[in-house]
């Protein structure tokens, strides 16, 4: 058995359906399951960037499609008021790797509105859609 068969197996299956969304904080996940969730969406967001658990994403949430939201420093600081500087920005950048290696959607937040962000996703969704048909 090879090292991505032994890897696969550790993990449980995905709930079909499930979106999980990580990403720095202030990077607009916890707005994004809530819209996605209003559109009748399973979604949910992890607290990945908190955790040292690098696929604590994928044995918690286990979804089937996986978002990345990003932010720079400069951005979360402007959208939140923050107690950290750029070393711990780059801790959660390496937290949440594995994720950010593993989305199947990734987008980068720090020039879009709430609304744009939720656009983006459900036509990243729609695309993904059509692409299994």
């Amino acid at each position: 058995m090879g090292k991505k068969e032994r890897e696969e197996r550790q993990y449980p299956p995905p709930i079909k359906g499930r979106i999980a969304i990580v990403g720095v904080c202030a990077s607009g996940k916890s707005t994004l399951a809530k819209g996605l969730c209003a559109k009748g969406y399973d979604a949910r967001q992890c607290a990945q960037e908190h955790s040292y658990v690098p696929d604590m994403w994928r044995r918690l949430a286990r979804p089937e499609i996986l978002v990345y939201l990003d932010a720079s420093l400069e951005t979360v600081r402007s959208r939140r008021q923050i107690d950290y500087g750029q070393e711990y920005w780059e801790e959660q950048q390496r937290r949440l790797a594995h994720a950010r290696e593993h989305c199947d959607i990734y987008i980068q937040t720090d020039s879009l509105n709430e609304n744009e962000v939720l656009d983006r996703v459900l036509e990243a969704l729609e695309s993904m859609v059509k692409e299994d048909i």
